[in-house]
Formats: structure tokens, C-alpha cells, sequence
């Protein structure tokens, strides 16, 4: 990967410009030209060292919910049940993990009230209990992810982490403004053409021009509906070789001030508080972090469980083994 490379996925993980050359900006940033850039961005998308380029949008604050799910899977019948699991339009992500859950993944659902009906959905469809983890509290997520000589020992990038969103309720006005703008979720959820003018592309589709698809994403970016809009690069594929999800069993009194001092470690891309499923599951504290192998996301842990304390009464790390799937957020029309 030469440095031109390396540069765009450090530096373009968000902050993408929203004006009508946006690559012209990226470009005189990265000391390069626009048709550099593009080259170097259709090639690593098409390599896979990127899995899309576009904004990333935050579906709770569309009216939507997110939430983490798990099956237990007999070794026997688990592609077929991964397979089944995968069709449903709701999945946005699924990991296979090491652990009696060994099926996790991502629901995404343009309502509250669909995300019990796909669990249902799902349980009835594949004859395995879906265990549901919505999220009770959010402490920290911004999955950034350096590379080559940037990379410091693993960490997430970048060093000093921004502040997680506050939450914004969607009412009246705003939620109207939200259904106004689903045309442009929808033409942008899948990614950016990497074209010299992609807002054009977009505006082609939706029937109208440029000005407006911009103005749309600055909206949804200010209401915090997009995250951000950039490059997200496989981890796997930068040197992030293990994908750790560490859980602990933290005292319910202590677990929200302990969790935003684990959100806050520079390595964490995702920290949450999550329901526990007695006696099967008994944590409700998760943390994901990534490594260059798993003695390094277990150095990781170690850390985190200083920070815990006598507070933790149970940790474990459930590695993945295989992406089963990993398409991100998708609407429906």
C-alpha cells in the first residue's frame, strides 16, 4: 500500500467534504490530485481494503432501532441457520464467535415496534431462541481504525477521541424533517459513487440538484443522523487481525460510571451497557477492541479490568472467526 493510500484511509475516516468537488478538497489535503485520489479509492474498494465510502448513518435518530442479538448454534446446522439469519434485510452485520453464543449480530429496523417483531421472525424461522441485547446505555462508539507507519500499537484512531453523540429526540418538526429526508438515506446508505461529483450522481437520482442533496446530508449530519461520511476500511485486512468483544458481569450501582471510563480508553471502538440473560448470560457490560493478535486485545482487557476493579465479578472475550455478513444499515422504501 503506497503512502497516498495509506494517507485516505487515515484520513478521510470522516470529515468528507459536502461541496461540489469534494475530491478536489481531499486531494490538495493528501498533497495529491483529484484523479489520484479516485484511483486510489476505487482500487481499494475493489480490493476490499475498504468495505464503502459514504456516510454512516445512526438509525435512532431516524425514528429507528438498533440492537445485538445472539444464538446459540448447534455446530451441526449452523450455516444453514447463518444462511436464514443472513436473508433478513434487518441484518445489517453477523459474526461468528467463539463462545455457546457463537452467532452474534446486528439488527437494524426503521421502528422500535419491528425490532421485536423480526426477533420473532427470526426465532420462529430458524427454531433457535434469539436472545436480545438492546442497548441500555451508550458510553462510546467511533470504530476508526489507523494503518501502516500511523498505526500506534493497535489503538483507535484517532488518539483523542471525540465526545459520544447526546442524545437527540426526534419530535414534531424534526422527526418530519427526518421522513422529508428518506429519499436520501435511502440513495446513500449503500456508499458515494467515487466520482469527481458524487452529490451530482445522487441529485440524478433523487430528480433534483446538487445544492439540495448537500444541504440534506449537512442536516442530517448536524441532527447527528449521519456519524460521519468517509472511508471504512476491513480491519482485518489494515492488520487488525483480532476482533475481541470483551464482556463483564459489572455491580449494577457501578457499571455506568465505570463504563464511560471504559469507553474512554483509546483502543475501545464500542462500549455499551446490554441487558444480562440469566443464567446463560451474565454480563452487561461490552466493549469491543482490536488488535494485531489476541495477545494484544487481551492486554487490552487486562487493562479495562483495572479499571473495574473489585466492581467486576465475571469477564470473558468472545473472538470472531468469520464475518458472516456485514452490509451495514439498510431502509426500505
Amino acid at each position: 500500500m503506497d503512502d497516498l493510500k495509506r494517507r485516505l484511509i487515515d484520513e478521510w475516516q470522516g470529515g468528507f467534504p459536502l461541496c461540489e468537488r469534494p475530491f478536489a478538497v481531499v486531494a490538495e489535503r493528501l498533497d495529491s490530485s483529484e484523479d489520484a485520489v479516485l484511483q486510489a479509492l476505487r482500487e481499494l474498494l475493489t480490493d476490499g481494503v475498504l468495505t464503502r465510502f459514504g456516510p454512516l448513518y445512526q438509525i435512532e435518530r431516524l425514528g429507528g432501532a438498533f440492537s445485538l442479538a445472539a444464538l446459540q448454534t448447534p455446530e451441526a446446522d449452523f450455516d444453514r441457520i447463518a444462511s436464514i439469519v443472513n436473508g433478513f434485510p434487518e441484518v445489517a452485520h453477523n459474526y461468528r464467535r467463539e463462545h455457546a453464543f457463537n452467532m452474534w449480530f446486528v439488527l437494524a429496523t426503521e421502528t422500535p415496534a419491528g425490532m421485536n417483531d423480526v426477533i420473532e421472525r427470526i426465532a420462529a424461522t430458524t427454531g433457535v431462541p434469539v436472545f436480545n441485547f438492546p442497548k441500555k446505555r451508550e458510553y462510546f462508539i467511533e470504530a476508526r481504525f489507523a494503518v501502516g507507519t500511523r498505526r500506534v500499537e493497535g489503538a483507535a484512531f484517532p488518539a483523542q477521541k471525540p465526545s459520544p453523540l447526546a442524545p437527540l429526540p426526534l419530535a414534531g418538526e424534526g422527526k418530519a424533517a427526518m421522513r422529508a429526508l428518506k429519499p436520501l438515506v435511502l440513495a446513500t446508505q449503500a456508499g458515494l459513487p467515487p466520482i469527481p461529483q458524487p452529490y451530482h450522481a445522487v441529485a440524478a437520482q433523487l430528480g433534483t440538484d446538487a445544492a439540495t442533496v448537500i444541504a440534506g446530508l449537512r442536516i442530517l449530519l448536524d441532527a447527528g443522523a449521519i456519524r460521519r461520511i468517509g472511508v471504512v476500511p476491513n480491519h482485518y485486512r489494515i492488520g487488525y487481525a483480532a476482533n475481541g468483544m470483551t464482556v463483564w458481569d459489572v455491580a449494577d450501582e457501578a457499571v455506568d460510571a465505570l463504563g464511560e471510563q471504559v469507553g474512554a480508553l483509546e483502543f475501545v471502538t464500542h462500549c455499551y451497557r446490554r441487558p444480562r440473560h440469566r443464567p446463560d448470560w451474565p454480563y452487561n457490560l461490552f466493549a469491543m477492541a482490536h488488535g494485531a493478535s489476541r495477545d494484544e486485545v487481551a492486554a487490552k482487557a487486562d487493562r479495562i479490568a483495572e479499571i473495574l476493579g473489585d466492581a467486576c465479578r465475571a469477564r470473558d472475550i468472545l473472538y470472531s472467526t468469520r464475518i458472516l455478513k456485514k452490509t451495514g444499515l439498510r431502509l426500505h422504501g
